[in-house]
């Protein structure tokens, strides 16, 4: 006969979403079962976003080494040893999984279950050989790599983000099938770590960003030795020789194959519902994901869901730890929370990185009457220049009063640069805010304080305001 748990709360995928609900709710003494069939840290510790900015670390060294001549150093052609890139990522993972596991949650009062899960009905998960019926389950499970339906693909070895990072040796030449963030990326790092390296992509790179802003990142991953090949979609892989890969595409200059040694599907995610049997919870799913209302809910009042199971939110690991504070919020204080997607922001991890939250330049003049743009570029920042990092600007779109709308930064640092504008967004800040902050000199940060006090250029001029500030200078005390 089975064991039966009966917790408050029944958490199912030890990702950040799911370990910060059951953290949460250990810490204030509520019984939690959290539920996990593979590696406790999900898939940003063990194959995201963890070991790849690990990789891209070792590429940015690498890729300083040939360029210090502007320094006044000189340039050096770095000695790679890719198996010790490797043991770098992993002593990276190893540092932040104690934080992660099993032994550490049971630790704090979590008692985990390591066994696939299913529902049975719309009140009980079956988790090997132990059912669990919880006052509430929080579904977290995340996403896997998206396989695209290539011809021939089921008969070669690929890789996947869940794979890359456990090779020891340095392809020789990879190849990329998609040019999103993740794909162009990884692009980049390798290249810079000595491999050759091809990008395939359907449509246009960087797509889901702001035209100019991806240019300027583009453009440098191409000056790096990338061969970006867009509106080039792949039809066909085919082993070549003893150890390639042959990869056909088809595009407006016709039909070509790409040589290479190895291959990276980086064409997107799906949400991991399969096995979980929703349909007999009653909840409600579709190809994205679960579907949820605003507070997280499924279709089964007793289920919420978070990150990147969830139909249509972005695929980033804080957001499911912003979902999992909500349903924090909803669960041991029965507070109303709604998710609020206009202040998530996204960042893309190339060299120079693009960060953006809320609005962007076409939404922003779209749908706001009198919006304007706010624009600075890095060139005119004295820390900028004195690390020769110039390339990039930033763009503050605001409201005719001056509420800021969203921003939009290209540039070094700039998935640092975000976090002000997330908050000013989170807080319904004005530009005047901005303007009224003293950020510390000469630091990057500069560049939107002086963003802000443009939103006033035009009022020195303003004829009314001259007269006054003359009859102040004369008569005012």
């Amino acid at each position: 006969m089975s064991d039966v748990l009966r917790p408050d709360i029944c958490v199912i995928g030890a990702g950040s979403g799911g370990l910060s609900v059951a953290a949460a709710a250990a810490a204030f003494g509520v019984p939690v079962v959290l539920v996990e069939k593979g590696r406790m840290g999900g898939d940003c510790l063990n194959y995201g976003c963890v070991p790849s900015k690990a990789l891209i670390a070792a590429g940015k060294h690498a890729d300083a080494l040939r360029h210090g001549a502007g320094f006044g150093i000189a340039d050096v052609d770095p000695d790679i040893d890719f198996r010790k890139v490797r043991e770098h990522i992993s002593r990276v993972i190893a540092a932040i999984a104690p934080n992660d596991s099993a032994e550490r949650f049971t630790a704090l009062g979590v008692q985990v279950v390591r066994a696939e899960a299913r529902f049975r009905d719309k009140r009980t998960l079956v988790a090997g050989d132990i059912e669990i019926r919880a006052r509430r389950f929080v579904v977290a499970t995340g996403s896997s790599p998206l396989v695209p339906p290539i011809a021939g693909l089921d008969q070669i070895d690929f890789l996947t983000n869940e794979t890359i990072f456990e090779l020891t040796r340095r392809p020789g030449h990879l190849i990329i099938v998609g040019g999103g963030p993740v794909g162009i990326e990884l692009a980049q790092a390798y290249r810079r770590l000595g491999s050759e390296v091809t990008v395939v992509e359907a449509a246009t790179a960087l797509s889901a960003e702001d035209l100019e802003m991806a240019a300027i990142a583009l453009d440098r991953v191409r000056a790096d030795g990338v061969s970006i090949r867009e509106g080039a979609k792949a039809t066909r892989v085919e082993r070549s020789g003893k150890t390639g890969i042959s990869v056909h595409v088809e595009s407006p200059q016709g039909q070509a194959a790409i040589d290479g040694t190895h291959l990276l599907i980086a064409a997107g995610r799906t949400a991991n519902v399969a096995g979980l049997e929703l349909e007999k919870a009653h909840i409600a799913y579709g190809g994205n994901g679960i579907n949820v209302s605003p507070d997280l809910r499924t279709t089964n009042r007793r289920v919420y869901a978070i990150g990147d199971v969830v139909a249509g939110a972005p695929k980033f690991t804080h957001v499911a730890g912003y979902h999992a504070g909500l349903v924090i919020r909803a669960l041991l204080f029965r507070l109303a929370a709604k998710e609020n997607r206009s202040i998530v922001p996204r960042v893309t991890f190339t060299d120079p990185e693009i960060a953006h939250v809320g609005m962007s330049e076409a939404e922003a003049f779209k749908h706001t009457r009198g919006a304007r743009l706010l624009r600075w570029p890095l060139a005119e920042n004295d820390r900028a220049q004195a690390e020769r990092k110039t390339a990039g600007h930033i763009k503050v779109m605001v409201d005719a009063a001056g509420k800021i709308l969203g921003a939009s930064i290209v540039g070094a640092n700039a998935g640092e640069l975000i976090s002000l504008w997330v908050l000013a967004l989170s807080k319904d800040m004005n530009v005047r805010d901005i303007a009224a902050f003293v950020p510390p000199y000469p630091t990057m940060g500069e560049i939107g304080k002086r963003a802000a006090i443009s939103y006033f250029a035009g009022t020195v001029q303003k004829p009314a305001l001259r007269k006054l500030i003359g009859f102040i200078r004369v008569f005012g005390r």
